[in-house]
Parts: C-alpha cells; structure tokens; sequence
C-alpha cells in the first residue's frame, strides 16, 4: 500500500463567498483570491499554511456551464451551512495509488494557469466513508498551490475525523505522513481542524 501525505484541507458551502466568510471568521485570516475549475465548474478561495499545506474555500461557480458529470467533493448534493468538507492527500504515483485504493475512483487530468495535475473522482462525485475518505491528487512537475501562496502564520496542529466507522478508515488507509490525525467513532461525519495561529488555538469545522 503506498503511503499517503496530507497536501490541503477543503472547506465547501453553498457559495464561495459564503465559503471564504466561514474560514476567515473562524481563523482570524484573510483568503487569497483563487480561481476557477473548468471542468467540474467549481470556483475557489486560498489559504496558505505553514509545512507546505494549504486551505481552500470552494463552491460551485453559478456562472459555469454545469458539466455534463458529477462535481468533485459530491458539491451537486452539498447542503446545510458552509463546513470544512475534505482533506486531500497527495501520491506520487496515482496510478499505482488507484490499485490499493480503488474506491478512490478515477484519474482525471487537471490544470489552472500553470498548475497541473491528476486527482481521483468517483464516477458518482460522492466519496466513500461518509464523504471522509481522502481525495487523491498527484501534481505534475514542480509547482504547488501552497508555494504560491502568501504566507498566513497559521500551523495545523491536529485532525480530528468522526465517522461511524473511524478505526476502519484508519486501517484502510495505514500510514499519514503531514499531520497529527484523530480518528473517532461518531454517529455523524465531521472533520475539525485544530490551528495554532498568532491569535492561539482555532478551530476550524
């Protein structure tokens, strides 16, 4: 099984402003103008953070023709307030990533501006686990989001997944390199993300 590598965390919401407005209340922290993704018609917001890591506020884009698939992070069906959604983990080799874990879905190849890259996206948009199990995503050549970022002085401390089926996530994906993960058994999935920041502790959810 190949080893997994948090690249950054997702936060989703009905739309992008509302997106953006969930994370610089709860963080104390200003966003960084992102841009569009053509091909599931999504639009987004930025974050840099400390240890390569980055933050993302993403919604559908209402001015986007729909695509004639399902939207990544399952946004077809997204509902409720804005809420920190995904975390993505980063492969060398999705390819070979996609033979451990399948579920994953499909390679699909990507870019915006000079960003390139593969993720994995479930036919039906929805990802296993409740929605927690991880995005997969393999950028190609030497550019990354978070090197292009300004930086915010926020560091994420700890991860905390409640599922249902906590320790079976935990195995089925062994081995996180990147960040202190929790898993814990719950009735409702939810992610939280504990910050240290100039202003202390935050949280994020």
């Amino acid at each position: 099984m190949r080893d997994l590598k948090l690249d950054h965390l997702a936060v989703s919401a009905a739309s992008r402003d509302s997106a953006r407005a969930h994370v610089e209340e709860a963080l104390g922290v200003s966003m960084q103008p992102g841009g569009a993704h053509e091909r599931f018609a999504t639009h987004n917001h930025l974050l840099g953070l400390a240890d390569g890591l980055y933050l993302e506020a993403i919604s559908i884009d209402p001015d986007a023709p729909v695509p004639a698939h399902p939207r990544w992070f399952d946004l077809d069906n997204f509902s409720g307030p804005p809420r920190l959604s995904n975390w993505i983990c980063a492969v060398t080799d999705l390819t070979s990533a996609l033979a451990d874990w399948p579920e994953a879905g499909d390679a699909v190849a990507l870019e915006r501006g000079a960003l390139q890259w593969q993720m994995a996206v479930p036919p039906s948009g929805a990802l296993p686990f409740d929605g927690l199990f991880p995005p997969l995503i393999q950028w190609q050549g030497d550019l990354h989001p978070a090197a292009m970022l300004e930086p915010s002085n926020l560091r994420l401390k700890a991860l905390t997944l409640r599922l249902p089926q906590a320790q079976a996530l935990k195995a089925r994906l062994g081995i996180i390199e990147g960040a202190v993960l929790r898993f814990e058994m719950a009735q409702a999935p939810e992610l939280i993300a504990e910050f240290d920041t100039p202003h202390g502790l935050r949280v994020l959810t």
